[in-house]
């Protein structure tokens, strides 16, 4: 007489729990890496800074406080509307979430084209390659900016999803997970602008 033979829990799939929770770390993971890669960038920058009392160089103003104040705001409030995204598919609201992405890619967009204003100015005044505070500052901005245009791609791949109709309360890991991206490259321009256009007045 052969023994039954006990299923092995091992080959059963795992909850869709599991797997979400799997989904949103793997995010949270990559941002914290990205977060690193920003504070070895902002902590050579403050090194810089207060190690050279020359700094801003000779013949290059401190940053004007015009266009970089207005970019904030325009990031800060992409934030809320991404959130309130966020909160209406967690409800089902279907049409919240697709115009709340809709109005972040328009606040995202905008960001970049008052940015490039910015560099336009910029430009006219000090080259990447001039000295070490030109290099710092467009490696920051620009690096920054290379993580804005990855969101709107993720936020453009989100919308279309969100139009087909994948989302529903139950099922929006991916709108959570561009959340929390779009969410950290908003707090890091907060730092950013704080570093490059509020501490040279410091000096």
């Amino acid at each position: 007489m052969t023994a039954t033979a006990m299923p092995d829990d091992r080959t059963l799939p795992p909850p869709p729990s599991s797997t979400a929770d799997v989904g949103y770390w793997g995010m949270a993971l990559f941002v914290a890496t990205e977060a690193t890669m920003f504070a070895m960038l902002v902590g050579s920058y403050l090194f810089l800074g207060t190690a050279n009392p020359g700094w801003p160089p000779p013949g290059i103003e401190r940053p004007k406080l015009i266009l970089p104040p207005i970019m904030t705001a325009v990031l800060l409030l992409s934030s809320a509307t991404m959130f309130w995204a966020e909160k209406g598919i967690k409800r089902g609201d279907r049409t919240q979430l697709r115009i709340g992405l809709s109005v972040t890619i328009v606040l995202g967009l905008g960001f970049l084209t008052i940015q490039g204003f910015e560099y336009a100015d910029k430009l006219r005044k000090m080259k990447p390659w001039d000295h070490a505070y030109a290099a710092s500052f467009y490696t920051i901005t620009s690096f920054h900016a290379l993580h804005v245009i990855s969101g709107l791609l993720l936020l453009g791949y989100a919308l279309l999803r969100a139009l087909l109709g994948h989302f529903d309360g139950e099922q929006h890991l991916a709108v959570k997970n561009v959340g929390l991206y779009w969410h950290f490259v908003d707090a890091v321009w907060l730092v950013i602008f704080t570093t490059l256009y509020l501490s040279p007045r410091f000096y």
